[in-house]
């Protein structure tokens, strides 16, 4: 049976408490029910479900492999006004990208261990010559 849903990704973080509140406080993520594991984390839920798992995991506890390389995560947003407002008053940079021809705008953030972040606003720009 093929994969059927995308259900989580897991970050290791540097500092719980400052990646979390980056996610729940400007993204609106928030953080809900963890069960018990032996390390630290967190449980960040997007429209009812945990899709972000953060962990802290001494050097000792962690995988002796390397589980690859993540270039960004995308998370489909909403009101880009409020949005890039709390960006700003955190003064977290960030960088626009507007895609007239189907009426997207992008925002790119990083987390504060460096991980890109891509906000999807679809509809937030009508649809028109670049130009203008």
């Amino acid at each position: 049976m093929p994969a059927e849903q995308l259900e989580h990704f897991t970050l290791e973080c540097a500092d719980l408490e400052r990646t979390r509140a980056f996610y729940c406080d400007l993204l609106g993520l928030e953080a809900g029910f963890r069960p018990y594991m032996a390390f630290p984390g967190y449980w960040l839920y997007c429209g009812g479900v945990p899709v972000v798992h953060l962990m802290k995991r001494e050097e000792a506890d962690r995988p002796k492999n390397n589980t690859g390389r993540l270039d960004h995560i995308a998370f489909k947003s909403v009101d880009p006004e409020a949005t890039l407002g709390r960006l700003r008053r955190a003064d977290v940079p960030y960088e626009e990208n507007r895609l007239w021809d189907v009426g997207l705008l992008q925002v790119f953030v990083h987390d504060p261990d460096g991980l890109q972040i891509e906000l999807n606003f679809h509809g937030a720009l009508k649809k028109q010559d670049s130009a203008s």
